[in-house]
């Protein structure tokens, strides 16, 4: 007993029970920092009680060495944006055919290779790895492109950020036409966002509308809002959420001024903060620890400078205009039914804006429903290059519907 492996046994604390397998989870918007700790640091004492800090630590270890997710790569290539930002972002080829796993043959039935281009806008305080198990179910299906938004991932902080302008999701709509100038300049594209890369789709259309009409075959909103964001209240009282709305502009600010600081802090609570990203990430509670370890890593490599500057952004965001560009091609509108970032209601909103979408509503979904429900998000994204390389684009209403979706 003494001489048992410290990851099993180190896993096996982390998990709380037998982990449910790579299917698993998780996200979080960043700007939940420091606004709701209370609500998470009963069930965070709580473990502490039963746990040791330093097992909790061996466990993240042992995490961090077993676990695979993020480890996907392909060709890298930079994007220029139009403040000099150099945007990071990898392209993956249709290869030759290969043996494919059963998941692959699966999803390979369901969305043959096209001479399309898909590309993937992540979220807030996340980056490109955390389309890990799309990226996964894509590999030589269709040509994809994935990247880093700027100031997270291996993208550059903002030059305009740095000189003083605020970052706005105009601007990353922007670096998004970028990236397509730089990756994929010709062909069809479906784009593909979670998110603050959702925003990031609307932004683009707002501003080169003739682009997505000549280009656009397909879309696909994944937890995200075209506006009101600012009425969020993260599952908060009413009041409370009142009184956080008021001081969180200020107090985010401030925290980027104290960089350092802040980062320490982050650190020394770490145990909290895993409880943070679990509440806002997760609606189920049996989540894969090595996934919910995974999203730690990306939120953790957010400085909190990048969380302030982003954050005003969202209030000011509004780009229900900007979504009947994508009416007349297949759309889907997908959200899990226990948001607390961008809740269900965004979704269903944007869905009223594009009659012909197919809204899909998943049960037991948070946040990051990319992570927590990877096959059922897989299976909506494989009927949506259906229907693109199918020839079913172009007729507003073919998709139609809401769907409640099991995780």
């Amino acid at each position: 007993m003494g001489d048992e492996s410290t990851v099993e046994t180190a896993t096996k604390v982390a998990a709380g029970a037998t982990a449910v397998g790579w299917r698993r989870g998780a996200g979080f918007a960043g700007a939940a920092i420091g606004v709701v700790a209370a609500g998470a640091a009963m069930g965070v004492a709580l473990e502490r009680l039963t746990v040791g800090r330093g097992v909790r630590r061996k466990a993240r270890l042992a995490l961090d060495a077993e676990g695979p997710y993020g480890t996907l790569r392909g060709t890298p290539g930079r994007a220029v944006a139009d403040d000099g930002t150099e945007l990071y972002y990898e392209v993956e080829e249709i290869r030759e055919p290969v043996a494919p796993t059963r998941r692959k043959r699966r999803f390979a039935r369901r969305a043959p290779a096209a001479p399309v281009t898909v590309i993937f806008s992540h979220g807030y305080c996340l980056g490109q790895d955390s389309w890990h198990f799309q990226r996964a179910a894509l590999r030589d299906v269709v040509r994809t492109v994935y990247w880093d938004q700027r100031c997270h991932g291996r993208s550059q902080r903002g030059c305009a950020q740095t000189n003083g302008t605020q970052v706005s999701i105009d601007q990353l709509g922007r670096d998004l036409k970028a990236v397509i100038d730089a990756a994929a300049p010709e062909g069809p594209l479906v784009l593909v966002g979670h998110s603050m890369g959702g925003m990031t789709m609307m932004a683009l259309a707002a501003q080169y509308p003739e682009l997505i009409r000549d280009r656009v075959v397909g879309a696909a909103f994944v937890g995200t809002s075209a506006g009101r964001l600012g009425e969020v209240s993260f599952g908060l009282p009413v009041v409370g959420m009142n009184a956080v709305r008021r001081v969180l502009p200020g107090l985010l600010k401030a925290l980027g001024w104290q960089v350092e600081l802040v980062e320490r802090g982050r650190r020394a609570t770490a145990d909290l903060f895993a409880g943070l990203i679990k509440r806002y990430s997760f609606a189920t509670k049996d989540v894969d620890p090595g996934v919910a370890r995974f999203a730690e890593r990306l939120i953790e490599a957010t400085p909190i400078d990048v969380v302030a500057e982003f954050y005003p952004a969202f209030i000011a965001h509004d780009k229900a205009e900007a979504l009947p560009y994508f009416d007349g091609v297949p759309v889907l509108v997908l959200a899990g039914d226990k948001d607390l970032i961008t809740p269900m209601e965004h979704s269903e909103a944007i869905a009223e804006l594009l009659p012909g979408a197919e809204l899909v509503i998943v049960e037991d979904g948070g946040h990051l429903v990319i992570l927590e429900h990877p096959e059922v998000v897989n299976g909506h994204l494989a009927e949506l290059l259906t229907q693109v390389v199918g020839g079913a684009g172009g007729v507003p209403g073919d998709g139609a519907g809401r769907r409640s979706a099991r995780g």
